[in-house]
């Protein structure tokens, strides 16, 4: 078996909440090999995603959070490829927002298990930019996939409703800074970053309320 590896893919579109909208683009993750993939956020452009896949087996489409930009292609691209999407249930309330019409297809975990050619991924729960907002890590491959709870220069954002500035924090500080320094930080938006560059600012962050 081919080792898995990651791809990325950017893909753009928009941000609406509480009554706002903004331009945004979004890295897509892909983590596979030859024959079998997991999609790390549907983002806007489902056909873009599809094309990246090309013709391997999508064994789950996974939402670090619910925010529309994160799932807005997350149930086409399912339909194209018969992969289920999969939530943590805290974040329902966001998704409906979205896809009143339509729910995931399972649930995540803290602490469950998600494994694409041959390579182990564990859900952690890391809410404040979500309440089920999770990050994915992988061991094996070195990275973690934190969605918008941690990004290159701090954690994401908790201006806008269903977030929380001292969750998130805590979330940052117990779940992922306690990683590996080397671990790779693959991030929702943006550039990567390690989690040993991200370590030594987090009384920094508290500080000035990041």
């Amino acid at each position: 078996m081919t080792a898995a590896r990651v791809e990325h893919l950017v893909t753009s579109g928009t941000f609406s909440l509480d009554g706002g909208t903004w331009d945004v683009d979004n890295n897509v993750w892909i983590v596979g090999d030859d024959t079998e993939v997991l999609v790390v956020d549907a983002a806007h452009d489902a056909d873009a995603i599809a094309g990246a896949v090309g013709g391997r087996r999508v064994v789950a489409i996974v939402c670090t959070h619910a925010h529309d930009d994160h799932v807005d292609a997350a149930p086409a691209l399912a339909d194209r490829t018969g992969a289920p999407v999969l939530l943590h249930p805290d974040d329902l309330p966001l998704w409906r927002m979205t896809h009143p019409e339509r729910s995931p297809d399972g649930e995540l975990a803290d602490g469950q298990v998600l494994t694409v050619a041959g390579t182990e991924l564990t859900v952690l729960h890391t809410p404040g930019h979500a309440p089920g907002a999770v990050c994915l890590y992988a061991p094996d491959l070195g990275t973690v996939f934190t969605g918008d709870t941690l990004f290159k220069g701090g954690p994401g954002a908790t201006g806008r409703s269903f977030s929380d500035f001292p969750t998130i924090v805590a979330s940052v500080r117990d779940r992922l800074l306690t990683l590996p320094a080397g671990t790779v930080v693959r991030t929702g938006h943006g550039d990567p970053t390690t989690v040993g560059d991200e370590a030594p600012h987090l009384d920094e962050w508290i500080a000035r309320g990041h």
